[in-house]
């Protein structure tokens, strides 16, 4: 298992949860190596190369950009992923119905969401007219969601304000300069070091009695305004039944992937 970590550990419980289901029971019929990236996609890349010289029977990811991360350095090695992103878009699949490779798993719409995660916040901030947000852009998936939210942003005339961050270091000193009415909310995107991260944001923002949209269930229960997103541990409940069949012998191509199209609003 590849992850940044976070919120996807409840990925990791609910692929467990799954695979018991299924009734495989975990050290005897599977162990799970999970390999914790922390958000830095370099080590995600170098967690796949060790994994497939170790000959892993495959690998398991928990979000779009450890998906491709571990797809570009790997050659052989199937792998089960979970997309928040279009895997299609991003080449990790040829299609839903025929992924035609190595890869395949479960497609939660996460990226594509931003446009209505900005709605939402919209009408729960009805005066909101600046929004901030913080990614890495070198992550391509963090990039994706940026495009769709700023122009929904335009569409509807907010300010999308977009601070470029690479580092925990730099998002801390990112958030340590914003002030009381410089913006009215913090908008989350894609982005993975920042997820992990929530709890820096969701304190900050407090402090200076910011609301914020995030994409995880978890950083509301952490303290943050408010989510919108598809449970990630039912992301990972369904996608045990593609690990079970994979080491039973049958190939990810022939694996269709599975869309999930359960979404919650969840408010603090």
């Amino acid at each position: 298992v590849i992850t940044t970590g976070g919120a996807w550990y409840q990925t990791i419980d609910g692929l467990r949860v799954g695979l018991r289901d299924l009734g495989l029971e975990e050290g005897k019929q599977f162990v799970l190596a999970i390999r914790d990236t922390k958000g830095d996609l370099k080590a995600a890349e170098e967690s796949a190369r060790n994994l497939e010289q170790e000959r892993v029977a495959l690998i398991y990811t928990t979000q779009t950009s450890v998906s491709i991360a571990a797809k570009r350095a790997t050659v052989e090695t199937p792998i089960v992923f979970c997309a928040g992103a279009d895997p299609v878009d991003l080449g990790l699949v040829e299609s839903f119905a025929h992924p035609g490779g190595r890869l395949t798993g479960v497609y939660e719409p996460g990226t594509d969401l931003a446009a209505k995660r900005l709605e939402n916040l919209k009408e729960i901030v009805p005066k909101l007219h600046r929004v901030v947000t913080f990614y890495n852009p070198h992550n391509r998936v963090a990039v994706e969601a940026a495009k769709f939210a700023r122009e929904a942003a335009r569409q509807t005339g907010i300010q999308f304000v977009e601070r470029h961050i690479a580092t925990v270091e730099e998002l801390q000193t990112g958030l340590g300069v914003l002030r009381t009415g410089e913006v009215d909310a913090f908008f989350e995107l894609s982005d993975a070091l920042v997820q992990i991260n929530d709890q820096l944001i969701i304190d900050r923002t407090r402090d200076i009695k910011l609301p914020g949209m995030f994409n995880n269930q978890s950083s509301v229960i952490k303290g943050g305004l408010a989510s919108y997103s598809a449970s990630r541990y039912e992301v990972g409940r369904l996608s045990a039944k593609y690990v079970q069949r994979i080491l039973e012998g049958v190939k990810p191509k022939d694996l269709p992937v599975e869309a999930v199209r359960k979404i919650d609003l969840v408010i603090n």
